[in-house]
């Protein structure tokens, strides 16, 4: 019993406090899985079938619908089965894996989202090299990068959480295997795993979303420049969709991972994770497609074809 295995499995609590209520959260989580798949789905049809969207901004944003449609797929697929009735045990080495695949996948999107801001920065700032600077072959090493680094990441940190002796109680009171959640069950001192979660938190988030500003502070001399309204109104138009999910990406990531470790809230955090493990998923594909202009042209190029005659 010393070699801290003494907790085979994890029981996931999830909802279970609102009993009255899993068929209703059954049908509503379902139905916006549902049309996170749609929504991805169609971004990455559209940046594929459309030879008008084979750009850097479209090929991240396929990149990052696909990043996306897998993280879901981790997430909320046990969740629903545990609304359901399905067991709500998960075996320590399937609670590794579904941290391991939510952290990479997590900071993936974070290193994508930095990858699209200096597209973004490229396109605008310096238009006439864009094209030698942001070729394919370019964007294809930031795609991979992202992921790497976010696998690498996340591989370092589930093992270091999961190297804790874990001896009981075996009781996760959240909806998957989270960080903190997880590092708290174990029974020794978690304060050093804790400081590691969060400055690694702090890496992953802070250094991105300072990537994304700067490159902004950039972007927006250059617009203030342009000596047209309308020039100024349509550079802006290519940023608008980028910077809403940044903001909401970034912002449920900073208030579930930039917090004070005592500030502990097991219903508080599993509101903000369902805000950004089931709804910014489904809001990235909206946003993209309600504000963005050639995403609608394309999706109804896309959509004229497969029901035209």
């Amino acid at each position: 019993m010393a070699n801290g295995t003494w907790v085979s499995k994890f029981i996931l609590v999830g909802f279970s406090g609102l009993a009255d209520l899993q068929l209703l959260l059954f049908v509503l989580f379902a139905l916006l899985y549902a049309a996170t798949l749609v929504g991805n789905a169609l971004i990455v049809t559209m940046v594929g079938a459309d030879r008008r969207l084979h750009t850097p901004m479209y090929f991240f944003l396929g990149a990052l619908s696909i990043s996306e449609t897998c993280y879901t797929f981790a997430i909320l697929l046990p969740m629903l089965g545990g609304l359901v009735g399905a067991s709500r045990t998960m075996s320590r080495a399937g609670c590794a894996v579904q941290m391991y695949v939510f952290i990479g996948l997590a900071c993936n999107n974070c290193f994508l989202l930095a990858g699209m801001g200096y597209d973004r920065y490229l396109a605008i700032c310096h238009p006439l090299r864009y094209p030698i600077l942001m070729s394919h072959l370019v964007c294809a090493w930031l795609v991979a990068m992202a992921l790497l680094s976010g696998l690498l990441i996340s591989m370092g940190q589930t093992l270091f959480i999961f190297s804790l002796p874990f001896c009981g109680p075996n009781t996760i009171h959240h909806f998957f295997c989270d960080l903190l959640p997880v590092t708290r069950l174990a029974c020794t001192d978690t304060s050093l795993h804790e400081a590691v979660t969060f400055a690694l938190s702090l890496l992953v988030i802070a250094l991105p979303f300072g990537l994304i500003v700067l490159s902004y502070l950039y972007i927006l001399g250059t617009i203030l420049r342009i000596p047209s309204v309308a020039g100024r109104r349509k550079a802006f138009s290519t940023c608008a969709s980028h910077l809403t999910v940044v903001v909401l990406h970034f912002g449920c990531a900073s208030a579930m991972y930039l917090r004070p470790a005592m500030d502990d809230d097991s219903e508080r955090d599993q509101l903000i994770a369902v805000s950004y493990t089931v709804v910014t998923p489904l809001l990235n594909p909206v946003v993209y497609t309600l504000r963005n202009r050639e995403v609608q042209m394309a999706l109804r190029r896309v959509l004229g074809r497969n029901v035209g005659p």
